[in-house]
């Protein structure tokens, strides 16, 4: 399958039209979407219309962007003028947004042709995509895996054929993840170098928009697209990510966290860490482990996570009562309810178990008598993780980490052990709360199935993590590894 830059450069050389490509990537939707499941919505007819306006303003010679008339997906919580924004929930089931997010918004302006919009875990809650209202997305490597979560429905459309890139979030490692266990490449921005207007919010101070794609060159046209400041949105940096100025492999400081290597990692996983890290050596990076000043940091980075995240969403999703906002239950048959009985069944039949334990664990934590020893002591422990990793940046470049402990696991393995789910995390929930950017890329396999690895900067220091991850998918095949699809 061609990558997304490779079709739209087919589409500019008359190779082929928009409308005859978005024609193919149906025949893969139609083929394969009963296995996979990876969209909550399909938009035929709108795409068909969206990829014939396209074509028409390329035939005009208007200039846009090398992915115009490319077909793509965005992931069911960033809203879509005019096409239901779900959340995979039933509790806005219906929803249809009167406008763009700010990034939709974006790569509509650049020609963008929307196929559907992407399955996920319930509100971004899970590592699985099994928490859907709309059903659980599986893996197109195996489907008896899981994609990965929340945004596994975004990487299980990319690496099904279903889309040529896509959008996803992350607030924990939710675009990463899915990456590594579809086998596919993704980019989690800096805190506030993509805006979040319009991205339905989890974790207001974690939450990031990114790409998905088949490789990293994908996923870095589609940045320069949604990355910038946005006045919409309060947290948006006015900082530019310089993308596309060269880079220099050779010479590059890698660092390898000792911590990250030597407990909970799959042998499979471990392996493919270390010959990535030969890669880079054998390109003239200079590679050494590292040991962080804080030991287990990763636990405390997990804990600290979890505390917040839940805080977050516990406030942020208050709004769905069924009154103001979300899915009205229906009376009950003996008679009328008053409005705390209605508040009760809308949250309870509205909400899926992953989402209503997080909810019930964020209010615990800023109960009156809790909050400082919960919230206020995790706030402190990412003021102590930023610090951290601002020590690690002074003596490398780049940081080359595991993206999971291990490659995809079987449907339910882990779903109802929240604990073990959460352990999932534990390589990925320190870069959203430092703020970190972070690229995700196929980089081997553990027992035939697809292992990423993830490179991890300071902040704004997207075009280095980018130019290193192509410089190595140069040197690799991974990311040209299709899903068998079986």
């Amino acid at each position: 399958m061609k990558t997304a830059l490779q079709a739209g450069r087919a589409i500019r050389e008359r190779k082929i039209s928009a409308p005859e490509l978005l024609e193919e990537t149906f025949r893969n939707i139609d083929e394969n979407e009963k296995k996979i499941r990876a969209y909550t919505r399909v938009f035929k007819e709108e795409a068909r219309a969206r990829a014939r306006e396209v074509q028409a303003k390329i035939d005009a010679g208007e200039e846009l962007s090398p992915l115009a008339g490319v077909p793509m997906g965005i992931k069911d919580n960033i809203s879509t003028k005019d096409f239901e924004t779900s959340c995979a929930s039933r509790s806005l089931s219906g929803y249809i947004p009167a406008f763009d997010a700010t990034a939709a918004e974006r790569l509509r302006e650049a020609g963008a042709v929307l196929v559907g919009k992407c399955n996920m875990d319930e509100f971004a809650m899970g590592g699985s995509t099994e928490t859907s209202f709309y059903g659980k997305t599986r893996n197109p490597w195996d489907l008896g895996r899981v994609p990965g979560g929340s945004s596994g429905g975004s990487a299980a459309a990319v690496a099904a054929g279903e889309a040529f890139y896509t959008l996803g979030s992350d607030t924990g490692g939710s675009i990463r993840q899915p990456c590594s266990f579809c086998g596919v490449s993704g980019i989690k921005p800096t805190y506030g170098a993509v805006s979040r207007w319009g991205l339905v919010a989890y974790a207001s101070s974690l939450d990031q928009i990114g790409p998905i794609g088949r490789d990293v060159a994908d996923c870095a046209e589609v940045l320069k697209i949604i990355a910038g400041h946005d006045g919409k949105d309060s947290t948006s940096s006015k900082a530019q990510l310089n993308l596309g100025a060269e880079v220099d492999v050779k010479g590059l400081k890698i660092g390898l966290p000792s911590e990250y290597l030597s407990r909970g990692i799959d042998g499979g996983v471990l392996r493919v860490v270390k010959e990535t890290a030969g890669i880079f050596e054998e390109m003239g990076a200079s590679v050494s482990e590292f040991d962080f000043k804080t030991p287990r940091l990763a636990d405390y980075a997990a804990a600290a996570y979890y505390v917040t995240a839940c805080a977050e969403a516990s406030s942020n999703l208050s709004r769905y009562d069924g009154v103001k906002y979300g899915y009205a239950a229906p009376p009950p048959e003996d008679g009328e309810a008053d409005l705390a009985e209605q508040y009760i069944r809308a949250r309870s039949e509205g909400f899926g178990i992953e989402v209503k334990r997080r909810l019930m664990l964020g209010a615990f934590v800023l109960s009156s008598g809790f909050y400082d020893a919960y919230y206020r002591k995790a706030q402190k422990a990412r003021a102590l993780l930023s610090d951290e990793w601002a020590g690690v940046f002074e003596k490398f470049d780049v940081v080359l980490s595991p993206v999971a402990p291990t490659a995809a696991y079987r449907l339910g393995e882990n779903v109802d052990d929240p604990l073990k789910m959460l352990l999932g995390d534990m390589y990925t929930v320190a870069v959203n709360m430092a703020g970190l950017p972070s690229v995700a890329a196929p980089a081997g396999f553990s027992e035939g199935l697809p292992v990423g690895v993830q490179l991890i900067g300071k902040k704004f220091s997207e075009n280095t993590l980018i130019e290193a991850a192509r410089a190595f998918q140069g040197r690799t095949d991974f990311h040209l590894k299709s899903a068998p699809i079986v």
